[in-house]
């Protein structure tokens, strides 16, 4: 059975949350973190990690599958280790997500311009330019890089990286606010 079969046979998606971790900015944290959910066989679907504001700490952001392992299980481990400051869980509608995604796409001339054409369509920004290669850099919510990737693909992808999710709570709205402001 190949990949795409088995995805399409499973008859759930596969379901993943996000967790916002702040930790102690200190030389080994992520390693710990990384260790523990390997030791108990916890699957990471994406991680990030960037220092706050305030340079003590570094905020961890995870999509962590919750099928391997129940989430409150999860969280109570983290919260076990020393670095650990705070852990926020973040449900899909009540967050902020994005991401990054970088490719670099061989083209010819007649695909040269509808590489660029994609582009201006999605909001993205053709960040480096080759004398038969494009580099192009799209942020935005997860569900629009996969169907910017998938459009890619119709194209010979040289190399493509994603950043993984960054999410923060979404704040609440003052009484009034117009309803067409992002998400």
């Amino acid at each position: 059975m190949s990949i795409t079969e088995l995805h399409v046979a499973s008859p759930e998606p596969v379901r993943h949350h996000i967790l916002s971790v702040l930790v102690e900015n200190k030389a080994g944290v992520l390693a710990r973190v990384a260790g523990l959910f390997s030791r108990r066989g916890f699957n990471i679907f994406s991680l990030t990690v960037a220092p706050t504001d305030d340079e003590r700490f570094s905020r961890i952001t995870m999509v962590v599958d919750v099928e391997s392992a129940p989430l409150e299980q999860i969280v109570n481990q983290l919260d076990k280790l020393i670095n650990v400051v705070t852990i926020s869980q973040l449900a899909p509608h009540e967050a902020v997500e994005r991401e990054l995604l970088l490719a670099t796409v061989a083209v010819g001339p007649a695909e040269r311009s509808q590489v660029i054409e994609l582009v201006g369509v999605f909001g993205a920004q053709v960040v480096n330019v080759g004398l038969a290669r494009l580099t192009v850099m799209l942020a935005g919510r997860p569900e629009k890089l996969d169907d910017f990737e998938r459009l890619l693909e119709d194209y010979e992808l040289v190399e493509l990286q994603r950043s993984g999710r960054v999410a923060l709570p979404k704040l609440d709205r003052p009484t009034g606010a117009p309803a067409g402001l992002p998400a």
